[in-house]
């Protein structure tokens, strides 16, 4: 799930008091009066709108006004947002992932946010940065993810199970025979890939000073990227990772071998939590397993949020409504009807999310974790990287010339397609 793609990040830590959470800006007498009649359209996920039922039922008493929510895929909504915005038949406040903000504020899809410090301080320090460009707010994080380790507790038990890559290697050598399989992984993508080559020293973009992305410098053919791409080759090469996980189908192929019990263990995501339970799958979940030296496999950090569309006509209601939804005693109420992992920061030690497994995992995998590049450059780094992957996965290029093509490929492209910026 590519957002479902990237994300230094130290999440849920700090506490911050329920008295500030539940605050957004104050609003004025005035302002509410100005409001009164007016109409708010969001575009929330598939399947998620319950999520926010009483939060949009509260907004809409308070102000007396009317909130349409609609549901659409939430990766595709800024897409939909190219059409529908201009025609005047978008929404005003909506959801996305955090790797496309760069792009849509470059398009001017985004309203910039003004909102108090104290509410921006309510999240983690990377949900709030996937929101930020060029030092500007342009949304409010909503849920956070990252990749995990599912395992099928009728194939193996939580002591049994490898705590690093390499031991998972040797479990796999030992058990898979074709048609069963032991530790699977779409590692032919740069989005599960990277897990192990950032563990390795591979990186996406280099940093300036600042802590904002250099485009210039492209980390995912160096030394420690192609020892990373080394080690994942060595699953295929070895028979241990069928030939039906490479390439498009791969996600179904690999999905289903775990929900039909052929797969010990695969990394995936919490948004699989609800369909392996479907599928009857006695499942655990635990962070994703180290590396040499202890070092731990990385992994992205997907970032959800609430944005307010540049082409809304009520902007500043529309930025009161995001900030409401997205404030502490919402998220958490969201978090029970959704099963997503809340972004705000007093919620980490929660009892009432920390008893998720799913939560427990997401939660300390971010610990190894970094942010998705959200600069518009990123969409240049998805198509050659996975290229080259399914290259090495195949075998039909070493790691040093698929990745030394992909990052020369990346370059071009950003070249043609940013130098103006």
């Amino acid at each position: 799930m590519k957002m479902a793609k990237k994300c230094s990040a130290l999440m849920l830590c700090a506490a911050v008091s329920l008295s500030l959470a539940a605050c957004g800006p104050k609003e004025s007498s005035s302002a509410k009066s100005s409001s009164k009649g007016s109409e708010l359209v969001v575009w929330e996920d598939k399947e998620k709108s319950i999520g926010i039922k009483d939060a949009v039922a509260a907004f809409e008493k308070e102000h007396d006004v009317k909130v349409k929510v609609v549901e659409k895929p939430y990766a595709k909504q800024i897409e939909d947002l190219r059409m529908d915005g201009p025609a005047g038949t978008g929404p005003d406040v909506l959801t996305m992932p955090g790797d496309q903000i760069g792009t849509a504020v470059t398009e001017g899809l985004l309203k910039e946010l003004h909102v108090e410090k104290s509410v921006q301080s309510l999240y983690t320090d990377a949900s709030i940065q996937s929101q930020m460009v060029d030092q500007k707010l342009y949304g409010l994080p909503k849920a956070v993810e990252t990749t995990v380790l599912f395992y099928n507790k009728a194939l193996i038990s939580e002591k049994e199970l490898p705590q690093t890559l390499g031991e998972w290697y040797d479990y796999s050598k030992k058990t898979a025979d074709g048609s069963k399989f032991g530790f699977l992984a779409l590692f032919d993508q740069i989005y599960y890939a990277e897990s192990v080559m950032s563990g390795y020293g591979g990186y996406i973009f280099g940093k300036d000073k600042d802590g904002s992305y250099n485009p210039s410098d492209i980390g995912i053919n160096n030394k420690g990227a192609v020892k990373g791409a080394a080690q994942i080759q060595k699953f295929y090469k070895d028979g241990l990772f069928p030939a039906g996980i490479i390439g498009e189908q791969g996600i179904n192929v690999l999905e289903s071998l775990f929900t039909e019990g052929k797969a010990a263990a695969i990394i995936s995501g919490p948004w699989n939590v609800d369909a392996f339970s479907k599928a009857g799958i006695n499942y655990g979940i635990t962070k994703l397993p180290e590396l040499e030296k202890g070092k731990n496999m990385s992994s992205f950090i997907g970032v959800k949020s609430y944005n307010v569309s540049a082409f809304s006509k009520n902007a500043e209601l529309a930025q009161e409504l995001a900030v409401f939804l997205a404030n502490e005693k919402n998220a958490k109420t969201r978090y029970e009807k959704t099963k997503e992992v809340p972004a705000v920061k007093s919620l980490a030690n929660d009892p009432a999310i920390m008893k998720s497994e799913a939560a427990r995992a997401v939660t300390e995998q971010t610990r190894f974790s970094e942010l998705t590049p959200n600069i518009p450059e990123m969409n240049e780094i998805w198509t050659p990287a996975d290229s080259a992957l399914q290259t090495i996965a195949t075998g039909k290029a070493d790691p040093k010339q698929a990745l030394d093509q992909a990052a020369e490929t990346a370059k071009g492209q950003i070249k043609a397609k940013h130098s103006g910026k």
